[in-house]
C-alpha cells in the first residue's frame, strides 16, 4: 500500500519452530463459484502466449523481457460485469512456467500492491527472488497488470509527464485559505482530465471489486479449478476481496503486508501516519547509534532534527545533478527508503548530502517511488493509484473531519510535519466524478479455507496491528515475523517467511499458531 502526497498529513537466517501443519478441514466449505451468465465466453477463451517484447514500457522491462522463460499475453474480461456483452477490457499477463512440467501444481498469481503497480513489470524480479525453489518449480509464476494498470488495456492515462513533473514540483503544504483552495483545484483539474482522458466508463469500472472478478476469470482460464495467489501491500485488498466474492474457490492464498478493509474512515486515514513514524524511529535509532549520523545523536530529537534539515529545501531547492530537489521530493524519498531497512544506509548518506547542498540520493529514491524512467517518462503508477483508491474508497467532505485527521496526522508524525500547521483541505476523492464501488467494513468470507496472513513488526506502509486485524477477519493463520520493511514473503529477505511461505503454498501446510520469525539482518543496499 502506498502512501499519498498527503496521506500522512490527511516492492521488495533465523529457524522457524513448528511449522509444518497440515490445514485443518473446514466444517462448512462453500461450493465453487458458479459461472456468472454471460461470461461463458470469457470462461472459455484461449490464450495465446508468446512474446513480452510489445508489453514492455522501458529499458529495464525490455531487458528482463528478453529472457526466453518469459512469455505474455492478455485476458479479455468484460469492462462492466453489469453487461458482459458490452464493452471489454485486456488484462496484461506475464508467465514463467514452471521449472519441474512433471510436478506441477498449477499456476500462482501475484500482485505487487499499489494500487497502481505492475504485476507484469514484479514478476521477473519476484520469480530472481524466488529464484529455482519449490515455487518456481511447481508453480506457473503469474504477474498481472490489474485493470486500468500498466499495459492492460485501456489503460488509466490521465497526465502527461510535464503535468506529472509540475505535480512534484507543487508543494501543496500551505494551509492558509488561499492555499487550500489552490489543492483543491488541482484535485478538481486533474479529475476532470481523467475524466475526459480516460472516460466515466472506465473510472467507475477500475476498482477492487472488479479485479477480483477478473481474477476469477483468469485462474479458471489459465486451467486452475481453484485461484493460488501471493498479494502484496495493496494487492492483499485484492485477495480479501476475491475471499468475499468467491471463498470455494480458493486453493491458497498469501496475504503479506496487510491492507486493514475493516477501519473507520477517520482510522484508515491515520494507520499510516503510525507506521511510518515507527519506521522512522527504527531508522533514527539506527543512524544515531553511529559516528556521523545527520539526525545527531539522540532518537528522541530525531524527527526536529529531519525537519531543520529539510525545511529551506521549502524556499531554496538544493542541486541534485542537472535537476533540484525540493522539499516534497525531499519527504518522498525519506518514505521511500523507509520501505526497506536495506536503503537505510543510502537515505543516511542522502541526509548528509542535504547538509552539504547536495540532493542526489533523496532524488533518487523519490523517482525510485514514482517509478520515473532514466529518460524522465514515468508508468502510470502515479495517475492508477488515486483513480483506484477513489472507487475504493468512502468519501471525505466535511471541513471539519479533515481539519482533526491532520492535527491528529501531524502529532502521530512529527517527522512528516513541514511547520505550515495542520490543514482542513478535502482530499482527492472527494471531487471524484463517480461513486466508490466498494465501502469500509471487515472481511466476511465463509467456508473460506485457512489463508496465510504475514506481518512485518516494522512495517511503514501497512502498520503490524492490520495483519493481525485481517488475519482475525478471515479467520486466517498469522505469520508474525521481525522485520523492518514493507512485505516479506518469497523475497529472500527473511528465510522463515520464505520457508513458511513455500511450505503453504506447496504443501498446504501452515505454520503453527502464534509463530514468529525472528529477525534477519539484511544486506547492505544503496
Amino acid at each position: 500500500m502506498r502512501v499519498s502526497r498527503r496521506a500522512v498529513v490527511a516492492i521488495f537466517v533465523p529457524i522457524l519452530a513448528g511449522l509444518s501443519i497440515a490445514v485443518p478441514p473446514v466444517a462448512s466449505a462453500a461450493p465453487a463459484a458458479p459461472a456468472q451468465a454471460g461470461l461463458e465466453r470469457f470462461l472459455d477463451q484461449q490464450l495465446s502466449w508468446g512474446s513480452c517484447a510489445d508489453f514492455a514500457r522501458t529499458d529495464a522491462d525490455r531487458q528482463a523481457y528478453a529472457d526466453p522463460k518469459f512469455d505474455c499475453t492478455y485476458l479479455e474480461v468484460p469492462l462492466d460485469y453489469a453487461n458482459p456483452d458490452g464493452k471489454t477490457a485486456r488484462i496484461a499477463m506475464l508467465r514463467q512456467k514452471a521449472l519441474d512440467p512433471a510436478a506441477r501444481i498449477g499456476s500462482l498469481f501475484t500482485d505487487p500492491g499499489g494500487p497502481g503497480g505492475s504485476g507484469v513489470s514484479f514478476l521477473p524480479s519476484l520469480a530472481g527472488l524466488i529464484g529455482t525453489g519449490e515455487v518456481a518449480q511447481k508453480f506457473d509464476l503469474i504477474g498481472f497488470d490489474p485493470r486500468g494498470v500498466g499495459v492492460s488495456e485501456p489503460t488509466i492515462d490521465c497526465s502527461d509527464t510535464k503535468e506529472i513533473d509540475a505535480e512534484r514540483a507543487d508543494l501543496d503544504i500551505d494551509t492558509s485559505p488561499e492555499g487550500v483552495a489552490q489543492t483543491e483545484a488541482e484535485y478538481k483539474d486533474f479529475a476532470q482530465r481523467c475524466a475526459d482522458r480516460v472516460g466515466l466508463d472506465v473510472l467507475a469500472n477500475v476498482g477492487t471489486r472488479d479485479v477480483a472478478r477478473d481474477l476469477n476469470i483468469a485462474h479458471q482460464v489459465v486451467g486452475d479449478e481453484k485461484l493460488s495467489y501471493v498479494g502484496y501491500s495493496y494487492g492483499t485488498s485484492i485477495g480479501a476481496e476475491y475471499a468475499e466474492q468467491f471463498p470455494g474457490s480458493v486453493r491458497a492464498m498469501v496475504l503479506d503486508g496487510a491492507v486493514d478493509p475493516s477501519l473507520n474512515p477517520v482510522e484508515s486515514r491515520l494507520t499510516q501516519a503510525r507506521g511510518f513514524q515507527r519506521a522512522f524511529d527504527n531508522f533514527a535509532t539506527a543512524c544515531v547509534a553511529q559516528p556521523g549520523c545527520p539526525l545527531g545523536t539522540d532518537a528522541q530529537g530525531a524527527s526536529k532534527r529531519l525537519q531543520e534539515l529539510l525545511r529551506p529545501l521549502i524556499a531554496t531547492p538544493v542541486a541534485a545533478g542537472d535537476r533540484t530537489l525540493g522539499y516534497t521530493d525531499a519527504m518522498t524519498g525519506v518514505l521511500t527508503a523507509l520501505y526497506s531497512e536495506s536503503l537505510w544506509g543510502f537515505l543516511r548518506d542522502g541526509l548528509v548530502q542535504v547538509g552539504q547542498g547536495n540532493g542526489t540520493n533523496l532524488l533518487r529514491l523519490a523517482d525510485a517511488y514514482y517509478e520515473r524512467a532514466p529518460d524522465g517518462s514515468y508508468s502510470n503508477l502515479l495517475e492508477a493509484f488515486p483513480v483506484i483508491n477513489c472507487v475504493d474508497s468512502d468519501r471525505l467532505t466535511d471541513r471539519q473531519v479533515a481539519l482533526e485527521i491532520s492535527e491528529e496526522s501531524l502529532q502521530i508524525a512529527p517527522f512528516f510535519d513541514a511547520g505550515t500547521g495542520p490543514s482542513n483541505a478535502l482530499e482527492q476523492c472527494s471531487f471524484w466524478p463517480v461513486p466508490p464501488t466498494s465501502e469500509p467494513g471487515p472481511v466476511k468470507a465463509p467456508g473460506l479455507p485457512t489463508v496465510l496472513v504475514v506481518s512485518s513488526t516494522g512495517d511503514p506502509a501497512t502498520p503490524y496491528e492490520d495483519g493481525v486485524s485481517l488475519a482475525r477477519q478471515m479467520q486466517a493463520r498469522l505469520l508474525t515475523v521481525e522485520n523492518d520493511g514493507h512485505t516479506v514473503a518469497l523475497q529472500g529477505a527473511n528465510a522463515c517467511a520464505d520457508t513458511a511461505a513455500t511450505r503453504y503454498l506447496v504443501d498446504l501446510a501452515l505454520p503453527a499458531q502464534d509463530t514468529t520469525c525472528s529477525r534477519q539482518t539484511p544486506p547492505a543496499g544503496g
